[in-house]
């Protein structure tokens, strides 16, 4: 499965903030719409960096909790790790985990098209492994059906 398969049925809109905006401001924003990250995007529109939950974490302990004077630019990450989307799912979760990220932006080019979460990753996997499953089972003969007993154990 490509990201831009994930992407195209993923629902939402990709949550941005400017640079120069105050911290407070943009830890507002995150709680408001229950996101972890903003992309932060320049004054023409190019990506700029990222900020997420864990900048603002380490901010908070670094500064001693006063985070009042501080702006996006002073935390974000600038060093993206990105992925394109050609790049498979499974691209995607290595990179993810080999780097220890939760927030993936998928490029064009130089243009931002989607913004993944680990979420959004695990979701697709599991996804394509049922499917897969499904298809495994439909080709081995006699397999027994899966039954509303038999599934209701392993669902949460």
């Amino acid at each position: 499965m490509l990201l831009r398969d994930v992407l195209a049925v993923k629902a939402g809109e990709i949550f941005s903030v400017a640079p120069e905006v105050l911290v407070t401001e943009a830890i507002g924003m995150m709680v408001s719409r229950n996101i972890g990250s903003l992309v932060v995007l320049d004054e023409v529109g190019k990506v700029a960096g990222i900020i997420t939950e864990r900048d603002v974490l380490r901010a908070t302990h670094k500064h001693a909790c006063d985070l009042t004077k501080l702006r996006v630019e002073d935390l974000m990450t600038t060093r993206l790790i990105l992925a394109g989307p050609e790049d498979t799912v499974d691209h995607a979760r290595g990179i993810m985990t080999e780097n220890r990220i939760r927030h993936l932006p998928v490029m064009l080019g130089d243009e931002l098209i989607g913004l993944l979460t680990f979420h959004d990753v695990a979701k697709a996997v599991l996804e394509q492994t049922n499917f897969e499953n499904q298809l495994l089972k439909k080709y081995i003969k006699d397999w027994p059906e899966e039954t509303a007993e038999t599934t209701s154990g392993t669902r949460s």
